[in-house]
């Protein structure tokens, strides 16, 4: 028998330590859960654990990141998308709120269906991602419930509202199991597409953001990223906007999204200083955001924007940019293989995206790809 490589290796006693946390997260709940029983139960070390995850927080969202994917990868889209955006919201409320726990479940078995995330969020850092997070996932619903136009604010709004709340009756049901009627919420969730909202104005930093800086810089592009999105492979070989932003700053994706030009490819590559915790975290949020909307809107009228973790730092290293944290803003337009605007700091993403290109240069590169 083949011996195995060291990369198998380590893969397996991931794989071995994952089966054994779920276990012991169902059975406890995250507060009451051992790093050792978990040792115990993948008959492995203690050091093995450790290894491979940082501590019970990186072990736990792993734990639910997992679960996560799986759903996705489950998702079967729909024949048609809903007509409208309340049909929308309340098609999407009710298939988000199958998690809830039901009254007879064990309370630990109960937070992982619910993707619980009471107790794990004790940082600064990770309470600051979860609010970024939010309005992140507001703005990849609003694009979905309106596939074909111009993102709007007060649709961003709207769905801001929708997810709060799902999450609020989430809450609820975690400390009183079978409280709130399911399809009672999805219905309110429906009407909040009616709900009259201001759509506001431009942040008011942006009239002092400056101008992208004009470039010819020759790039790499990378390739064979995996686009959370479609769940597809792709490469950033061709023309648009990119921009990589710290888990910290994921807001700052609406300014770009409003300023970006129609036909724009809209890239966001997600950054963090810490992958294993706060880097899991955001993925886990991501990747249960799209499950649901994978089975309410058919292909076609997913988020038009394309999102990347960029947790090994290629992306990142490409745009000349080696050091990342949660704070990092950076923005490029490329066109016909070069950079041709660079940005970096807060507003980055809405002044590339906004950068004017002469159309001498958009027919040279239309003539390039021909």
């Amino acid at each position: 028998m083949a011996r195995l490589t060291r990369a198998q290796q380590q893969e397996r006693t991931r794989a071995a330590v994952l089966v054994a946390a779920r276990k012991e997260f169902a059975e406890y709940g995250y507060a009451e859960a051992k790093v050792d029983r978990i040792a115990e139960r993948a008959e492995l070390t203690r050091g093995a654990v450790y290894s491979n995850f940082t501590g019970k927080r990186a072990l736990y969202l792993a734990v639910l990141a997992d679960d996560a994917e799986q759903a996705r990868a489950a998702a079967e889209p729909p024949p048609t998308s809903p007509g409208t955006a309340g049909q929308a919201l309340g098609v999407f409320a009710r298939l988000w709120l199958e998690r809830l726990p039901f009254a007879a479940d064990t309370p630990g078995s109960g937070h992982l269906r619910l993707r619980s995330l009471t107790g794990v969020l004790d940082t600064g850092p990770a309470r600051t991602a979860m609010g970024e997070l939010l309005r992140f996932e507001a703005l990849l619903l609003a694009q979905a419930l309106e596939p074909h136009t111009a993102l709007r604010t007060g649709t961003v709004r709207r769905a801001e509202l929708a997810l709060t709340l799902l999450h609020g009756a989430a809450s609820l049901a975690e400390h009183a199991p079978g409280a709130g009627d399911p399809f009672d919420l999805a219905r309110a969730a429906e009407h909040l597409a009616g709900v009259p909202v201001v759509d506001d104005a431009d942040p008011p930093h942006l009239p002092f953001v400056g101008p992208a800086r004009p470039t010819r810089d020759a790039w790499t592009a990378p390739g064979e990223l995996h686009d959370e999105i479609t769940g597809g492979r792709i490469g950033l070989d061709d023309d648009g906007v990119v921009v990589v932003l710290g888990v910290g700053r994921l807001s700052a994706a609406e300014e770009a999204m409003r300023s970006a030009r129609p036909g724009d490819k809209l890239t966001f590559v997600v950054v963090t200083g810490d992958p294993g915790e706060t880097g899991r975290l955001a993925s886990l949020r991501v990747t249960d955001l799209i499950a649901c909307l994978r089975r309410v809107f058919v292909h076609e009228d997913l988020p038009r924007s394309r999102v990347v973790f960029d947790d090994t730092g290629t992306v990142s290293a490409a745009i000349g940019r080696d050091a990342v944290d949660d704070s990092t803003e950076v923005a490029i337009r490329t066109l016909g293989g070069l950079i041709v605007a660079r940005a970096e700091g807060r507003g980055a993403g809405h002044a590339v995206a906004g950068h004017a290109i002469q159309e001498g240069a958009r027919q040279r590169s239309r003539a390039s790809r021909k």
